[in-house]
């Protein structure tokens, strides 16, 4: 496969993860569907930094933008064009890792809850991990499931920012054939 059409497959890979992972972090912001707890600010702190709206969804899909205009004929479609697509693609690397970041942490620490009248983080800092032990999970009364809703979100972004990654420095490499070697995206003959 010529370099071009590398580009814009790794292109159109990542559109869809970067939706993905904007719908994730959008999702988090409303435990059990309910408006409430984001309006008294009960909702978990990782999905304050938006790890899947700025670094899995913005910091990627303009990478993705740039790297499918790489692989088409015309302006971007050259040796100059692969080379920024190599540092559009280290964007999207970092906007992935941050992702995946704040998506360790969010599992790590697990949800805000209420815990019989207290809002609180109770698995956070604690010996015993509560993915594994599902027999702590009555700790958290509201929001209804908060745990499976958390798990599920947190970890769909942990998938999707690692396919962001991986899918990133291929492009990285394959932008540095580019670079090196050409696009080989044939020219019609008039």
């Amino acid at each position: 496969m010529c370099t071009g059409k590398c580009s814009q497959c790794i292109a159109v890979s990542l559109y869809p993860l970067a939706l993905i992972s904007i719908i994730c972090n959008i999702v988090l912001f409303f435990p059990a569907g309910d408006v409430q707890y984001a309006k008294d600010g009960h909702i978990t702190e990782e999905v304050k930094y938006m790890g899947g709206l700025i670094g899995g969804g913005v910091m990627v899909l303009i990478p993705a933008l740039h790297i499918h205009l790489t692989g088409k004929q015309g302006c971007c479609g050259n040796r100059c064009g692969m080379f920024l697509s190599i540092a559009f693609a280290a964007l999207g690397v970092a906007g992935a890792l941050y992702s995946f970041a704040v998506a360790v942490l969010g599992l790590q620490n697990g949800p805000l809850c209420q815990v019989l009248l207290v809002w609180t983080t109770p698995f956070k800092d604690s010996d015993t991990g509560y993915l594994t032990d599902k027999s702590k999970w009555w700790m958290c009364t509201a929001p209804k499931d908060i745990l499976p809703f958390h798990i599920g979100l947190f970890s769909t972004l942990l998938a999707t920012s690692s396919l962001q990654a991986i899918l990133c420095a291929a492009q990285m490499i394959n932008g540095l054939f580019g670079c090196l070697c050409g696009t080989c995206i044939k020219k019609d003959v008039i």
